[in-house]
């Protein structure tokens, strides 16, 4: 691993001006080097924190990108639990992503199959690879530690050889689901969680400071070669004894 940086905000409105830089500046630096910009998005709160910033921007030019989805919930892409249909109707409808540079799960088949075919899709946008290496994979982190739909205690953690994980059971509705696995996010040329609110104070404590065993599942997610990014509020940094950066909105990372 490239090495660990927890960087703290003031709250959530300077956090997302710097993940919109974040993007964007790692976005150019692929395009520059490999000819377009590989990117996995997570759903939740960062849907519109992600979305509000991007548009924000000047000049914002996505003909290059290539994007999949961390996972997705096994529903109609109109059903507002669909991370791709927020994510539509939010920022893929006003850039200028081509419908080629979006990789979407096939939402009508069974969850097994369903996995099958968005490893198929991922493996055709990176051949070559045993695992997928996005350049950059934005992630969440759930009350209960989980990341992805990769939960405590659940035997997905284990997974070794799979790309894409289907997921019958999740703790937390809806309970079908598909999910990148962990050797998938560890992968990844750069990976920045956000998380943000006092709700996630102490599973952040234990996350970042080792105080759990077994870990949490946020707390797997170490790229092999990678960076590593925490961006956090200050309400979700309380608990926090380690050295932290306290940057604002105008960071470059």
């Amino acid at each position: 691993m490239a090495g660990r940086r927890v960087v703290v905000f003031p709250s959530s409105a300077e956090l997302g001006p710097a993940l919109a830089h974040l993007v964007t500046s790692r976005a150019e630096k692929s395009i520059a080097s490999n000819g377009r910009f590989t990117l996995g998005l997570s759903g939740g709160s960062l849907v519109s924190m992600l979305s509000k910033e991007l548009l924000a921007l000047p000049q914002l030019d996505c003909s290059k990108w290539v994007v999949g989805f961390c996972d997705e919930r096994l529903v109609s892409f109109t059903d507002p639990e669909s991370t791709y249909g927020l994510y539509k109707s939010q920022l893929f409808s006003k850039i200028n992503i081509p419908d080629s540079g979006i990789l979407t799960i096939d939402s009508s088949l069974p969850v097994d199959k369903c996995a099958e075919d968005y490893t198929c899709k991922l493996k055709e946008a990176f051949p070559g690879d045993d695992f997928p290496v996005f350049d950059l994979l934005l992630l969440g982190m759930g009350p209960d530690g989980h990341t992805c739909s990769l939960f405590p205690d659940h035997p997905l953690l284990e997974e070794k050889q799979k790309i894409v994980a289907p997921i019958s059971d999740s703790p937390k509705p809806p309970p079908q689901r598909v999910t990148m696995t962990l050797p998938v996010v560890n992968s990844a040329r750069c990976v920045a969680f956000v998380s943000t609110g006092g709700s996630k104070a102490a599973v952040l404590k234990d996350v970042l400071e080792g105080g759990k065993a077994p870990a949490y599942p946020a707390a797997r997610v170490l790229p092999t070669s990678g960076e590593l990014f925490w961006l956090i509020d200050e309400p979700a940094a309380t608990a926090l004894t380690i050295q932290v950066e306290r940057l604002g909105a105008e960071a470059k990372l």
